[in-house]
């Protein structure tokens, strides 16, 4: 879906009802764009936060069976951290911004998360897996998000990435930061997508830590 990557086209983008002082910035899966998962955000709007959705991070390399990308993988990283500085520009501090994703999407996140000296309110991870498991705890040592608070989401009827590899991905991250910040949500009989019950999950874990501030 992405085509050849010559100019990578603007993200979709839910805007705040009104001025923006946080920011969710939520990555597809392999194949995907960003509007749909911009419509689902538009169905769990919070009035004070910028949803941001990237098009075109599809790594070939980045799936729980596969010899893995790591150039991808890094590269795809740092396009992701520009993403953030951006909107740091833009005013909403990067302790205001939420990193996501789903499948793909959601192992670039945690992975971003962990790498990054950008501090950030957290990551929510849907249907995925830690990629370049054996590059932790080094890797996080220097994290400047050892506090940061994650949901990780997975159905147990998933056939692409097994349930097992979310549980697995939970208890690898409960020992790189703290364990009592990693919540691990599971969906009875729910395939690779997202159900009605997990996005009201990802909204009141979005309204905890990206509260309004008093200013606005």
């Amino acid at each position: 879906m992405c085509g050849n990557n010559m100019s990578a086209p603007l993200p979709a983008i839910v805007p705040a009802a009104r001025k923006a002082t946080a920011a969710v910035i939520f990555l597809h899966g392999l194949g995907d764009t960003g509007h749909g998962w911009a419509e689902a955000f538009a169905g769990i709007r919070i009035p004070h936060v910028k949803y941001i959705c990237p098009h075109a991070f599809d790594i070939y390399g980045l799936s729980p069976d596969a010899d893995e990308d790591e150039s991808g993988i890094k590269r795809a990283s740092e396009n992701i951290k520009a993403l953030i500085d951006q909107e740091v520009r833009n005013g909403i501090p990067s302790h205001r911004i939420i990193l996501g994703g789903f499948s793909q999407g959601g192992a670039l996140s945690l992975y971003t998360a962990l790498t990054t000296q950008q501090k950030l309110a957290g990551v929510v991870a849907l249907s995925c897996w830690l990629p370049l498991r054996k590059s932790f705890p080094q890797a996080s040592a220097s994290s400047a998000n050892k506090d940061m608070h994650v949901l990780q989401c997975h159905g147990d009827a998933d056939p692409l990435v097994p349930f097992v590899f979310g549980s697995q991905t939970a208890e690898k991250m409960k020992s790189l930061i703290n364990p009592a910040n990693v919540s691990f949500k599971s969906y009875r009989g729910l395939p690779h997508s997202a159900c009605p019950e997990e996005m009201v999950d990802i909204k009141r874990f979005i309204e905890k830590q990206l509260p309004p501030i008093s200013d606005e």
